[in-house]
């Protein structure tokens, strides 16, 4: 079925309401307290997103999640259609959206099961697409605080009434994988003063704020990565051992996190929602009306006015 528009929940819907996106893995929604689930097939203009969305409810709080490398995990970080999923998500009538994903800890205090309230990035990714602008529509938006401080405070709150260990703030090393960083990438990005490594936040951030999405990052440590020399190298039995006990703690998060979105939603006080305002660079008469037709959930507000 493909939703047509910005909304897919009951006409008339208020737009003071919280629709949070969530984008993690694929059991992440087995949340006792969710209403009205069900799962709803999105087209998108830039073809499929990695799973069907599974619209439901807490209290006031509409939810949308989205399996990042749908059911069974069966897309690689590289194979996702990270276009397809933003789109899909602000079509779908998403006001924000909180990703949630397993890492690696760069940091000696940031030991497994912690949970990090990312606020910046640092993107080694190189064979991905980045952006839905591009020829016959040039835009260019700001990336200097890349998450939305409210969301991320609000999850981080969220997170510590849930029992998890939290670290507000942090640099996300995001490397292409699917293979885990060499013993000197691993050296280096320490050098770096990155805080944990992953594969699967760029370019979600960045079409998150094209999409003018409030976005935040919950990296959830799974291990050292390679550079601890006292502990195992990180491998996929020992990463799964952790994933299953944060997996209890994030759904747990969530739920805490849409009880706390009940009250009428305001605009991000960071201006996410705006973040197009003076972004477009290409004069109105030398736009792409194709590429125009494909923006129309991402970047229909500006387009239209």
């Amino acid at each position: 079925m493909e939703i047509d528009g910005p909304s897919f929940f009951a006409k008339g819907q208020n737009m003071a309401e919280w629709v949070l996106g969530v984008i993690g893995g694929s059991g992440l929604y087995e949340i006792a307290g969710l209403a009205n689930r069900r799962w709803v097939e999105v087209e998108t203009p830039w073809g499929a997103p990695s799973d069907a969305l599974l619209m439901s409810e807490i209290g006031a709080c509409r939810l949308v999640f989205l399996p990042r490398h749908g059911r069974g995990h069966r897309l690689s970080p590289s194979d996702i259609n990270f276009r397809a999923n933003i789109d899909a998500l602000k079509r779908a009538g998403c006001t924000d959206v909180l990703s949630v994903s397993a890492c690696g800890s760069l940091r000696e205090d940031l030991p497994p099961g912690t949970f990090v309230m990312v606020d910046q990035f640092i993107d080694r990714t190189f064979a991905r697409a980045k952006s839905f602008f591009g020829t016959g529509l040039v835009a260019h938006v700001s990336m200097a605080e890349p998450t939305c401080r409210r969301l991320a405070g609000l999850a981080g709150e969220a997170a510590k009434a849930a029992g998890a260990p939290v670290a507000m703030g942090g640099t996300y090393l995001v490397m292409e994988g699917p293979q885990f960083s060499s013993l000197a990438e691993s050296k280096l990005y320490r050098a770096w003063g990155c805080d944990v490594i992953g594969m699967t936040n760029m370019p979600e951030a960045k079409l998150a704020r094209e999409a003018e999405l409030p976005y935040a990052s919950v990296a959830m440590v799974t291990d050292f990565d390679c550079w601890h020399a006292e502990v195992e190298a990180v491998s996929v039995t020992n990463v799964l051992a952790v994933l299953k006990s944060n997996a209890e703690l994030a759904r747990a998060m969530i739920e805490t996190l849409a009880g706390a979105l009940q009250a009428p939603r305001t605009a991000s006080p960071q201006g996410i929602e705006r973040a197009l305002d003076h972004a477009l660079i290409t004069a109105p008469e030398a736009r792409d009306p194709a590429l125009i037709a494909k923006l129309d959930a991402v970047a229909g507000r500006v387009l239209r006015g």
